[in-house]
């Protein structure tokens, strides 16, 4: 059994960002979105998320935008107070929990922050990326060296071969980057996100998955597939 979470992330980056989330919510495999509650679209992906309660909604956790220092997050105090400034917020704005947390720019994976991430999710029992039971997979991504776009690597070609050649037995979390283009914004990561937008939403991905027996869920599901692994159904 392969169970897949699509965790779209940034959403409310901006309105074209959260568009392009939504859109393949609405029209292809994502199930879950990680929210930034110190960006521009904020309020807007709030009530996007909230007119699709089946997409889960965690919290992405934003100290640097486009590769700032929005605040001194190696200095691990700064980096709790800041990391729980944010879910806080994510609590007032949404009216609930996060359904699990994971970070812009992978933050929670410096050694100064990983404590107050860690601290954060078992003490709420939530998942954190990179963190059991949940495999993390993130080779799904248009620029691996930074500014320099190469989307043959967010082609349908290079998804369905991460999802055939790297799943096995258990449950996994695919990060996305989707959106439309936006004129305005000076993202480094842009154009790229129209690219993956296409190959998420490709009607051929789903009929892949659904041939190789890999089950979409969201982490609402979470409990439910664990204990079809462990019961063996």
């Amino acid at each position: 059994m392969k169970f897949l979470i699509v965790n779209a992330d940034d959403f409310g980056y901006g309105p074209a960002i959260n568009r392009g989330i939504v859109d393949c919510v609405d029209r292809g495999i994502v199930t879950s979105a990680g929210l930034m509650v110190n960006t521009p679209g904020t309020e807007e992906a709030v009530r996007l998320a909230a007119e699709r309660p089946h997409l889960s909604l965690g919290l992405h956790a934003n100290f640097t935008n486009e590769a700032q220092r929005l605040v001194e997050f190696d200095d691990p105090d700064v980096c709790r107070t800041e990391l729980r400034r944010q879910f806080d917020c994510f609590v007032r704005l949404v009216g609930r929990l996060p359904t699990h947390i994971d970070s812009h720019q992978h933050v929670h994976r410096r050694r100064p922050c990983a404590p107050s991430f860690r601290e954060l999710a078992e003490e709420h029992r939530l998942p954190l990326r990179d963190q059991p039971p949940v495999t993390f997979k993130g080779g799904f991504y248009g620029q691996w060296e930074y500014g320099v776009a190469d989307t043959s690597k967010v082609s349908l070609e290079a998804l369905t071969r991460i999802l055939g050649n790297e799943l096995v037995r258990g449950v996994y979390e695919l990060a996305v980057h989707p959106g439309y283009t936006d004129t305005s914004q000076h993202y480094v990561y842009h154009h790229e996100r129209e690219m993956e937008l296409s190959t998420l939403c490709d009607p051929a991905l789903r009929e892949f998955l659904e041939a190789r027996d890999i089950r979409l869920i969201s982490y609402h599901e979470l409990g439910e597939s664990l204990a079809k692994l462990s019961d063996g159904r």
